[in-house]
């Protein structure tokens, strides 16, 4: 039996590096969540499961929710993979919510939660996350200056930009909770 299964629903490609990056340092199978067949968990002792922050929500993670009994007994790990910098406590309690809403207000114990940071291609986002975007830069752009949050002004700094965070030393904390060696 294999010990550990990433599985990642990635829109753009940020979230599917890391999950790839997790396969290779913890030397386990990597899969696309519509790929995945759900009594395929019965095989593994640990999920790593990953999914990208869209507008507050988590791509895929109806996966988790609707599996929750063939999760049980084993160890999970839930990763989001977003713009919001980690090392931000507002952003880390943003995403908690965004994770403790869709469990319906509590995260269930067996689940730990990491935030990997993303990135994000202008030119490749869809119409609907384009507007998104386009809206929320409107909604910056009324603020005062001192008003705004470094990240706020980031966003409007590099808005229409390529902006790419995502680093291969981040899985490190994900790799150890996986209970092995790291071979990063």
């Amino acid at each position: 039996m294999n010990r550990i299964v990433v599985i990642h629903e990635s829109k753009y490609g940020y979230t599917k590096r890391y999950a790839e990056w997790l396969g290779e340092a913890l030397s386990c199978p990597v899969f696309e969540r519509k790929t995945f067949r759900p009594r395929d968990l019965s095989r593994y002792e640990t999920v790593i499961y990953g999914g990208g922050i869209y507008a507050g929500g988590i791509s895929g993670i109806q996966f988790l929710r609707r599996n929750g009994m063939l999760l049980s007994g084993k160890k999970v790990l839930l990763f989001t993979c977003g713009l919001a910098d980690p090392d931000n406590p507002d952003n880390i309690s943003n995403i908690r919510s965004s994770v403790e809403k869709a469990f319906s207000g509590k995260i269930p114990e067996q689940i730990r939660l990491f935030h990997l940071r993303g990135g994000m291609d202008y030119s490749r986002l869809t119409f609907v996350h384009r507007s998104m975007m386009s809206m929320l830069r409107k909604m910056l752009l009324k603020k005062e200056d001192s008003e705004r949050s470094w990240e706020d002004r980031q966003i409007l700094e590099t808005y229409g930009q390529c902006l790419d965070f995502t680093d291969r030393e981040s899985i490190r904390p994900l790799v150890e909770y996986a209970g092995c060696e790291s071979s990063l």
